[in-house]
């Protein structure tokens, strides 16, 4: 008897300055190139079927700023804190719903300035060579904006760039309860989403972090 397809739930929407659909467009064909049945929607609405939501392997956050009712936000928190997975990138991970601190404590981290706006040019270090999400990736350079963040000290950092002499992680995993979360801060736009080295993060990201079956 063969394995079971993954479920993955994407949530597109949001401030859309960061091109949430068409971000949206790009990870659901990563996932579908990894053998997942994707589902992609426009609205909070679609976390408000709990016990739904509960069955999704992976939920994929694309929603800049925002903001999210109770009753949507408890089952996407309830699902991962069960072992979904949920994993992101840029604002439409970590700068969403700015008024829910639970979010934020799932995420491991909130946007709290891009110095120098868009358009600086910097590198990116790969800390955890070892990791599964960062094997046989290189340093790079992105042209974009370099994201500061609040961060939790629990998170497992895999990419970091410098801010002045400040280490400030890029790409990190972590717990919330069962489940596996994976963020990156690049992003901003859907052609750094398409770079080589960040659609390799992103798709090794959401598989690691999805639920196994």
């Amino acid at each position: 008897m063969g394995v079971s397809r993954r479920r993955a739930l994407i949530v597109q929407g949001g401030w859309q300055g960061h091109q949430p659909a068409e971000v949206a467009e790009i990870l659901a064909g990563l996932l579908r190139e990894e053998q997942f049945d994707v589902e992609v929607y426009d609205t909070l609405d679609c976390f408000l079927d709990a016990e739904r939501v509960r069955q999704m392997d992976l939920i994929v956050p694309i929603w800049t700023m925002g903001t999210i009712r109770p009753e949507q936000l408890n089952p996407f928190l309830e699902a991962v804190r069960r072992g979904t997975g949920v994993a992101g990138c840029h604002g439409g991970m970590g700068d969403a719903f700015r008024n829910e601190p639970e979010y934020q404590y799932m995420v491991g981290g909130q946007w709290v300035a891009h110095p120098g706006g868009d358009g600086v040019t910097y590198t990116v270090h790969i800390e955890d060579r070892a990791h599964p999400i960062t094997s046989g990736l290189d340093d790079f350079t992105v042209t974009s904006e370099k994201y500061y963040m609040h961060i939790d000290p629990a998170i497992h950092v895999l990419a970091t760039t410098d801010f002045d002499g400040v280490k400030m992680p890029v790409a990190w995993t972590k717990t919330y309860g069962e489940g596996k979360v994976f963020y990156c801060s690049l992003g901003h736009q859907a052609d750094i989403v398409r770079m080589p080295p960040v659609l390799t993060l992103m798709r090794r990201g959401m598989v690691w972090a999805a639920r196994a079956r």
